[in-house]
């Protein structure tokens, strides 16, 4: 009995030693060390500072803002920030900086037993290093959970950066109060300037904000501020760091604050910017072609991706440069303020330096307000007979080699039911294709599309972006503007710019380049040019822009120039005034209308679009 008893125990302890060696060698590969479970939860290499980026007018001047959710910041390179600020900030914030890992022991005991007095967490301890974890990955609640995990963000920032490193991200991520971060960017808005070329005493000011930002905010609280400073000055001469007459001189010196709000201006051109952006890096990194194949699901998440990228290249501080004219912009908003006044009609307007294919300026409204609706490039009207030398005059005289003296019938047509009519009501008999055009007849228009095909005719309307034109708006009507959703002022502009360029087309855009703060080119356009027609069908067509400016509809907009031509268009029961026409340097696009169609034949004799156009094209 004894004896089978000791067999069974033997081998039951065998089985338990071979299920405890199982479990060991399993919970062995499962093992993964401390420093490697930090790497893996705790990405330090990938992560940066979220900073401001800026859009930068031709002349390379800033003219709007873009901070991040976070804040306000501009960050600076070791090299960059003052050798005092760095000793400054390691005497006031953190004396044995260079000696510990992260943390600060006694220092963390001093706030523990200063914390058990008052019941409460008053003090943190917290190592430069534990700040700049705290800024960069955590809350700013007052826990004791939040302590530990922060010891272990800064544990192991040590690891991956340097002192030198840890510091410099420290200074650039610290706050300032008034939704400041670095101290660039509270340079930036507390003296108007650059750190750079700030006094000791102006330094040392700002050094003693983040302390306590909202008792020594300067704004609120400038005379505490001020004592803060004197009581960091005192430090710096006790530790040698200044000599006692340095010391006096900078209590002494005067700090006169001079604020410098942010950036945000020219509204209408910015707002178009930032979506352009969008388009751009769409367009780089292959969103736009997976766009538009995919189904609704996909596009939903192909959308956000491409959101988060933008967000993410905006929070790395780049440089959007673009072809802003603040002159020409200044002119056509006060142009179209002027001569809508006195209406409830709304109006656009869009400038294209057509050499070099920038967009100069873009109006968006009468009395336009950042990111509302800019009806200069989301506004997508009917373009009447504007449309006519894109669809209709440069096809025909492309394909048949006539010039603008040949004759064509401008009595009464109709064909399949569709019977479209002069705006007299009247028939004219044969007219060269000059007086048609100038004068902007109907009936002819409708007659040359037919006689060349509406296929042939809108094969040359396809080299230009008209995003809303589609195959349903392959009908005789569309000669004279009758598309199903229309154009913007944007493409129709765009669109002129193949006159001023020999019957060649390139698109233009606002944006010229995007760089880093360092001026490495990120994103560009590229834009191919292409033959629309050839140069001796873009000379008659110049012609007929230019008679219609001196002799035809649009006479009242003329003035001396070397060269001046464009189109009218007015739509069904005058819903939308056009007039787009081009210099020899500039293509300018003009609507007027409301948001919501309504007969505008009050306006008619006033011709507001055509006061605009002439303004914003006048020198």
């Amino acid at each position: 009995m004894r004896k089978k008893l000791g067999i069974m125990f033997i081998v039951l302890m065998q089985i338990i030693l071979v299920a405890v060696l199982y479990l060991t060698v399993s919970e062995k590969k499962k093992y993964v060390s401390f420093h490697d479970f930090l790497d893996d939860n705790i990405p330090i290499t990938s992560m940066t500072l979220a900073q401001s980026s800026y859009i930068k007018d031709i002349d390379g001047k800033v003219i709007s803002e873009i901070s991040p959710a976070a804040g306000i910041r501009k960050n600076l390179s070791d090299e960059e920030i003052p050798k005092y600020v760095k000793n400054l900030f390691i005497l006031s914030e953190d004396q044995h900086f260079y000696d510990h890992a992260g943390f600060d022991f006694p220092a963390i005991g001093r706030a523990l037993l200063t914390n058990a007095e008052s019941n409460s967490i008053e003090q943190g301890g917290s190592t430069i290093t534990q700040q700049l974890a705290r800024n960069m990955f955590q809350s700013y609640d007052k826990t004791y959970n939040r302590k530990l995990k922060e010891l272990l963000y800064a544990y192991e920032l040590e690891r991956k950066w340097s002192k030198e490193e840890i510091l410099t991200h420290y200074i650039n991520a610290v706050y300032f109060a008034n939704n400041l971060y670095g101290l660039e960017a509270a340079a930036n808005y507390y003296f108007s300037t650059n750190s750079s070329n700030l006094t000791d005493a102006e330094l040392t000011f700002l050094a003693s904000i983040p302390n306590n930002p909202t008792l020594y905010d300067p704004l609120k609280h400038f005379e505490q501020t001020k004592k803060r400073q004197e009581r960091l000055i005192s430090l710096m001469k006790k530790e040698g760091e200044i000599s006692g007459s340095t010391a006096k001189k900078m209590i002494k010196e005067k700090i006169t604050l001079q604020i410098q709000k942010k950036t945000d201006l020219y509204p209408d051109y910015v707002t178009y910017v930032e979506d352009e952006l969008r388009a751009l890096v769409s367009e780089e990194k292959g969103y736009t072609k997976k766009i538009q194949t995919a189904n609704h699901q996909e596009k939903e998440t192909l959308g956000k991706e491409l959101d988060n990228k933008v967000q993410k290249l905006l929070e790395s501080g780049i440089i959007i440069h673009t072809g802003l004219s603040r002159s020409m912009q200044d002119n056509a908003v006060k142009a179209i303020k002027g001569s809508l006044q006195s209406t409830d009609a709304e109006g656009a307007a869009v400038v294209i330096d057509h050499q070099s294919h920038t967009i100069s300026a873009l109006v968006g409204g009468k009395n336009y307000q950042k990111y509302e609706f800019n009806r200069g490039y989301q506004a997508y009207r009917q373009p009447g007979s504007a449309i006519k030398p894109l669809l209709v005059y440069g096809p025909y005289l492309q394909e048949t080699g006539k010039g603008i003296k040949a004759t064509v019938n401008a009595d009464a047509f109709c064909k399949e039911g569709y019977c479209p009519q002069n705006y007299s009501g009247q028939g004219y008999g044969n007219v060269t294709l000059e007086q048609a055009f100038i004068y902007s007849y109907n009936t002819p228009a409708v007659r040359l599309v037919d006689s060349i095909g509406l296929n042939t005719a809108f094969s040359y309307l396809a080299h230009f972006p008209f995003k809303e034109v589609t195959e349903e708006d392959i009908h005789l009507s569309s000669a004279i503007g009758g598309f199903t959703t229309g154009m913007s002022p944007l493409e129709m502009t765009n669109a002129y710019t193949v006159f001023g360029n020999n019957g060649s087309f390139k698109s233009s855009h606002a944006i010229t380049s995007v760089t880093d703060a360092d001026g490495k080119l990120l994103y560009e356009w590229q834009e191919k040019e292409e033959t629309v027609w050839n140069k001796e069908t873009n000379d008659k067509l110049r012609a007929l822009l230019k008679n219609t400016v001196t002799s035809g509809t649009a006479k009242k907009a003329n003035f001396p120039a070397a060269y001046l031509g464009g189109k009218t268009g007015t739509t069904n029961d005058y819903k939308d005034y056009w007039m787009v026409g081009l210099s020899n340097d500039f293509t300018v696009g003009v609507w007027v209308g409301k948001d919501s169609p309504t007969n505008l034949k009050g306006l008619e004799g006033k011709a507001p679009h055509l006061a605009i156009w002439k303004e914003i094209m006048i020198p």
